[in-house]
């Protein structure tokens, strides 16, 4: 509406144009039905990404239900999406493992103590049956000794099997110190009683990091294997080589057959000529000594010998080397 003064008067001017169709009720339903659609496709959009991204952590619940304690050898799956939630499945299963590992430490502890433990049980118990079941037939003295002499052996059994428990539990003693190794080796061998001689070439200053007293049981079970087996004379030899103290215990028996190496380290194992020659120890030597080793961080292994075996231990070195490493200097 336009309203102008002219000079015959007031004048009124309408003008008007038609109204499109679609603004009416048209436009807002199709703008309601549009934003429907929009919101319905995020919902769907949503829904499926979070379905897809917690599909992987389904897989990983549903196996990890099926795990128990009979079957842990089983893992998680890992997806390759290379996200969190493939880091978790791959801790997951890092955890997985170190429980079988336990496990199986438990239950060999377990085999371990049932399969040594019978057999001087069993002896004390039918020295103690045959004594009481015929009173006098036998010096009382005499049986008293044959018990003591199972518990004793029942003693030591035990004792190595709470050692190597220790050592599977990663339990090492906090007095770790610096150790030469030579000078070490020297008093060990000075304060021990043994029926063949042992001679010693070592040399000076090398040093490593240790518990004094898991060392000595390491050398003390070398040594008790060395005179089992040894004919006139063994040899301990101390010196640094490659950045890495060297123990070698050698001695002149009829050594360890190439294919029986690794195996003389398992629990409980006693070769046929180990049999044949002595019936003592526990036969959880060996194993404790490697396990020292490799708690430390070092190697125990059976070298090559011109006769007899040769155990050598390898450890790191402690700081740098001294002047005094050279070749071994020989003492009685």
């Amino acid at each position: 509406m336009l309203i102008r003064t002219a000079y015959y008067g007031e004048v009124l001017i309408y003008a008007a144009a038609p109204v499109p169709y679609f603004t009416g009720w048209i436009l807002p339903s199709v703008l309601a039905l549009l934003l429907l659609f929009v919101l319905l496709c995020g919902i769907v959009g949503t829904w499926r990404t979070v379905g897809r991204a917690l599909r992987p952590v389904e897989a990983i619940r549903a196996e990890t239900a099926e795990i128990t304690a009979t079957g842990l050898g089983r893992r998680v799956p890992v997806p390759d999406t290379g996200d969190e939630v493939a880091a978790l499945a791959k801790t997951m299963n890092s955890t997985l493992d170190r429980l079988q590992h336990a496990v199986e430490n438990q239950r060999r502890f377990v085999s371990d103590a049932s399969h040594d433990l019978r057999s001087p049980i069993t002896g004390l118990r039918t020295r103690l049956e045959v004594a009481l079941g015929a009173p006098g037939e036998e010096p009382w003295e005499k049986t008293a000794r044959a018990a003591l002499s199972d518990v004793e052996r029942l003693q030591e059994v035990v004792g190595d099997l709470l050692e190597l428990a220790r050592l599977d539990a990663g339990a090492l003693s906090d007095r770790v110190e610096p150790l030469d190794l030579g000078r070490f080796v020297e008093e060990e061998v000075t304060g021990r009683r043994g029926h063949v001689p042992i001679r010693i070439e070592r040399a000076d200053g090398v040093v490593v990091r240790a518990d004094r007293l898991k060392m000595a049981r390491l050398l003390t079970n070398l040594l008790a294997n060395a005179e089992r087996h040894a004919d006139r004379e063994i040899v301990v030899r101390v010196c640094a080589e490659e950045g890495e103290a060297v123990l070698e215990v050698i001695d002149d028996g009829d050594g360890i057959a190439p294919a029986d190496r690794e195996r003389v380290f398992d629990r409980f194992t006693r070769l046929d000529a180990s049999r044949n020659r002595d019936a003592g120890g526990s036969g959880l030597g060996l194993a404790i000594s490697k396990g020292i080793a490799s708690a430390y961080g070092g190697r125990l292994y059976v070298a090559d010998s011109p006769r007899g075996a040769r155990f050598v231990l390898r450890l790191a070195l402690a700081g740098t080397r001294g002047g005094g490493l050279g070749a071994p200097e020989a003492t009685a």
